[in-house]
């Protein structure tokens, strides 16, 4: 995945999001089932940023970006910030 797809990824995921909060202030769908999907995409969202800031300090020193590939959910949720 190149840059421009994980940003793309990252925007539909952030559109999920909305959509989903919407849906649940509109009585379409109940909280524990908005939480489980919420808390997917957290995870993803994560993934994703995660793979664009390796990408880009690939780049930054002359390395190719296109070595890096993305790591577990569980290894990218384990980091302490």
């Amino acid at each position: 995945m190149d840059q421009e797809q994980i940003l793309t990824r990252i925007t539909a995921m952030v559109d999920d999001e909305r959509r989903l909060r919407d849906a649940v202030a509109a009585g379409e769908i109940d909280g524990p089932t908005e939480q489980a999907r919420l808390a997917e995409l957290e995870r993803e969202l994560d993934q994703c940023w995660d793979l664009l800031r390796r990408r880009r300090a690939k780049a930054e020193f002359g390395e190719n970006p296109d070595e890096v590939q993305p790591r577990s959910s569980e290894q990218v949720e384990g980091y302490l910030g």
